[in-house]
């Protein structure tokens, strides 16, 4: 698993091509020639950008799922809704196909945000709406999902 670190700031051109930036590319060096997955999120107002590599490991967790019951059939119907497959191109430009910028209500100006092993992309007016929102206490929500969890010797989570 990789561990991609950053929030960067962009511009999308009318195409829909967002230039990745310098650093954020580096750290994908080594997933650019097996290309990416690009998705809609979930829970979010945004695109999640795999490496195949992590897809990959995503697909085969997905794959346990016994097809015969209706809710897991739903369910990977609706994950894998409006996925893609993306390259990044020789001048480092991702091209978002024009259906996920119109889900994401990607605009001139976007956020690149890493997500542990994914990059999230947002509009950049969605992003600070989500991360400064005032319906989510982050002291509360930080304790609660990781207070309870320590599982090295050196007493940091």
């Amino acid at each position: 698993m990789i561990t991609i670190v950053g929030t960067y700031e962009c511009k999308v051109d009318a195409k829909g091509r967002a230039l990745l930036p310098a650093p954020l590319k580096k750290q994908l060096a080594l997933s650019l020639q097996d290309g990416f997955v690009l998705k809609r999120s979930v829970f979010q107002p945004c695109l999640e950008l795999y490496p195949m590599a992590e897809w990959d490991l995503m697909m085969s967790k997905i794959n346990k799922l016994n097809r015969f019951v209706k809710k897991n059939n739903d369910f990977i119907r609706r994950f894998t809704a409006g996925v893609k497959v993306v390259e990044i191109d020789s001048l480092g430009r991702l091209l978002v196909p024009k259906d996920l910028v119109s889900f994401a209500n990607l605009s001139k100006d976007v956020v690149f945000s890493s997500a542990v092993n994914i990059v999230e992309i947002w509009d950049k007016d969605l992003y600070e709406k989500s991360i400064n929102g005032e319906d989510v206490d982050f002291a509360d929500l930080a304790e609660e999902v990781m207070g309870n969890i320590n599982d090295d010797d050196n007493g940091i989570s």
